[in-house]
């Protein structure tokens, strides 16, 4: 890979904002951290939809480790860019310090350590290609469950009564966290979802 790639990688990866979250990531034991990063290496080569970054993060606070969801998405989100980046210039583990630079200098020694460690085990086997990027710009439907529910009151009316679905999707979004997202519809929205549903499977059968 050309030097001029690599220092664009470098200087785009010291854009992120490493000296906020070094102390975070101080507090991850590297048992820990080792997971989390394997989890971002899944999620780069597709084997996993995602990171649920709630279950992941209570999983930090039991083990004693003082971190909010806010804090993990920013760490997957850096990790994330560091093994892209590293993928794009096509790094060994011995030039991923160096050839980093500032960036992950930045980095508590463990982690650089588990990170490295990681990347020399299993970064070989990420396929960064332009086209995978450009089809990642968009989240994936993961799971996806409904409720019936009834309307009984509002403080313009009484007594509604009437009958609405609720869905609940997880999204895996491109950065590879995990989101909950939720919406309401009236029995004629759902009616009408549902039959743009069957148009999608009906054009999926001829394909």
């Amino acid at each position: 890979m050309a030097a001029g790639a690599t220092a664009v990688g470098v200087r785009c990866l010291e854009s992120c904002d490493f000296g906020s979250i070094a102390d975070v990531i101080k507090q991850i034991p590297p048992d820990l951290f080792a997971e989390l990063c394997e989890r971002i290496i899944q999620h780069l080569n597709c084997q996993i939809p995602g990171i649920n970054t709630v279950e992941l993060c209570q999983r930090f606070q039991t083990a004693g480790v003082e971190m909010n969801v806010a804090d993990l998405a920013k760490i997957i989100n850096v990790v994330s860019f560091l093994f892209s980046t590293a993928a794009k210039n096509n790094l060994s583990s011995e030039d991923l310090p160096t050839s980093l630079g500032n960036a992950i200098s930045m980095l508590p020694k463990h982690a650089i350590q588990v990170i490295c460690h990681i990347w020399n085990e299993k970064g070989k086997s990420i396929r960064v290609s332009e086209d995978t990027r450009n089809m990642a710009t968009v989240g994936q439907v993961i799971d996806l469950h409904w409720k019936l529910g009834m309307a009984v009151s509002s403080d313009s009316c009484r007594s509604l009564k009437y009958p609405y679905i609720t869905m609940m999707l997880k999204v895996a979004e491109p950065s590879g966290q995990i989101a909950s997202k939720s919406f309401e519809m009236t029995i004629p929205q759902f009616q009408d979802f549902f039959k743009h549903f069957k148009e999608m499977a009906a054009v999926l059968e001829t394909v």
